[in-house]
């Protein structure tokens, strides 16, 4: 959202593709595995950071790994007055709302969230609608993950018109 679009061909779909899959290698790898130059693969990683196609570079924590092995999905109907910045500043301090959207439909918000407990996700969502603005929450909790969140197979069909 708010990014330029940037046309991609083959070589930054296979470039994206290695670095989710390794993404710790190197530079002067890639260029190897790609076979072009160094300065090549430079400049289109500085050209896909630039232009938001490549939004970071860290980590991906599986919170399950971490003790929050229930993921639920909430769709929360907000007060209209308090509006959808001020909740989404209110939802950012919480830690366990992992990601939140303005949506169409049926609601006003809608979050992915964990928790470490059927109990403790009663918490988080007391922590969601203890703030004045937000009025109903819809809850459904994640019993599996079925396709894991993925960028991969979108940029290699983005370079095929």
């Amino acid at each position: 959202m708010g990014e330029q679009t940037v046309q991609l061909d083959p070589l930054d779909a296979r470039l994206i593709a290695m670095l989710a899959a390794e993404p710790r290698i190197g530079v002067l790898e890639l260029s190897r595995r790609l076979a072009v130059a160094r300065g090549t693969v430079q400049a289109r990683l500085d050209k896909l950071i630039a232009r938001g196609a490549i939004k970071g570079f860290g980590p991906e924590v599986a919170p399950d790994a971490i003790g929050f092995g229930v993921m639920s999905f909430v769709t929360l109907e907000i007060g209209q007055r308090f509006g959808h910045a001020a909740v989404a500043d209110h939802l950012a301090e919480i830690p366990e709302v992992l990601e939140a959207h303005t949506i169409t439909g049926g609601g006003d918000i809608h979050c992915r969230i964990v928790a470490r407990s059927n109990a403790d996700l009663q918490r988080v969502i007391d922590q969601i609608v203890g703030y004045e603005g937000i009025r109903r929450a819809h809850t459904i909790i994640a019993l599996a993950e079925l396709i894991p969140y993925r960028t991969v197979p979108l940029v290699r069909s983005a370079t095929h018109p």
